[in-house]
């Protein structure tokens, strides 16, 4: 099999001491919220107790976020929604991710709200700058009476941020994420321009943990085109930055055969403290962008306290033996999602029926 590895001991090599005691700080701080989770979970404890839990883990989460807003200031490439936006957004942000955690949202409300999460991520990273120049959208509107009539929109003039794009895509999870913020980046180009994908088949080897993770990119079923790599934008769209390592694989990969990004913009929906700060070490010129910043990592490498599985909450759950491909899971969608996306679409499926 043509693969490429990548081992966590080689992600860590490029954290600083520094980091690495910004970690440890935050390992601390997590380990007394887990204390207290022990005292929410336990059906014997007391109102009174569980009140007093739920108080110290405010404080704790309180604690925890001032040391991300410490570290973020130092490390400007990683860039959290609530350290960058104004504050009236803060809470469309919490309420947005608050739904994706919980158990109880369903599969067709974890799409709804993953969509509604690009969209405000999207904004932050394109269109937050007020020094742009500005477009104007002529739209004819279902209105004839006394005329045919129209109305102007104007929307930040973003082209030279956009119209040299690639979606990259990592993992299963990841595709419909990508589809969406390509969706963004036609809506606000003024040519409609759509974007090229770039499919790549990686997985983390499950069998190991934390400290020894390994990153595996099956290049034969892996469905891009360099030349339409190199000099560009590159856009990876993952609802989950648990170490970095699936990022850090292909970028180094391509920059090994000699492919040079324009930049490399990463957007999560959570990204962990460890994964965004092995990300802007090991790769330059790369912004981490997220929605929400979770504070660590347990052995087996998933995010605490996390949302699960992102992609089989998006798109169901494969079996071992016989799991979809990306023209399947796109089948899968269903005809809403196809019929939103066909842009996209027709670009997926160009690149992987014409293969490599």
């Amino acid at each position: 099999m043509n693969q490429v590895v990548l081992k966590a001991e080689s992600l860590d090599g490029y954290l600083s001491k520094k980091d690495n005691e910004y970690l440890t700080q935050m390992d601390n701080y997590y380990a007394k919220c887990m204390e207290e989770y022990k005292v929410l979970a336990n059906p014997d404890s007391s109102r009174s107790s569980c009140s007093e839990s739920e108080k110290k883990i405010i404080e704790y989460y309180n604690d925890m976020g001032h040391l991300m807003q410490k570290i973020c200031k130092e490390n400007p490439a990683i860039k959290v929604y609530s350290f960058e936006t104004e504050e009236e957004s803060h809470a469309e942000a919490s309420r947005v991710i608050a739904k994706l955690r919980d158990v109880k949202t369903g599969h067709h409300e974890f799409v709804y709200y993953t969509q509604r999460a690009y969209e405000m991520l999207f904004k932050m990273a394109y269109t937050g700058d007020h020094s742009d120049k500005k477009n104007h959208l002529i739209v004819k509107t279902p209105v004839t009476v006394p005329v045919q009539n129209y109305s102007v929109h104007k929307i930040p003039d973003i082209d030279h941020k956009i119209e040299k794009t690639v979606m990259c895509v990592m993992l299963r999870g990841a595709l419909l994420p990508s589809m969406i913020m390509s969706k963004e980046i036609q809506e606000y180009s003024s040519k409609g321009y759509v974007t090229p994908f770039a499919l790549f088949r990686i997985k983390r080897n499950d069998t190991k943990k934390e400290n020894n993770m390994e990153y595996i990119m099956d290049l034969d079923k892996s469905y891009f085109k360099l030349e339409e790599l190199d000099g560009k934008d590159l856009v990876f769209a993952d609802p989950m930055n648990a170490t970095g390592g699936s990022l850090v694989t292909v970028v180094k990969y391509l920059l090994d055969m000699g492919i040079k990004p324009k930049s490399i913009k990463f957007f999560n929906v959570i990204a962990a403290l460890k994964g965004a700060m092995r990300v802007v070490r090991a790769l330059d010129n790369c912004t981490v962008n997220t929605l929400w910043m979770d504070p660590v990592l347990n052995d087996s490498a998933y995010i605490m306290p996390g949302l699960g599985d992102a992609g089989d909450r998006i798109n169901g759950v494969d079996t071992e033996s016989n799991p979809r491909n990306m023209i399947q899971l796109i089948a899968d969608y269903g005809s809403d999602i196809a019929g939103l996306y066909r842009s996209q679409l027709r670009e997926i499926e160009r690149v992987v029926l014409s293969g490599r």
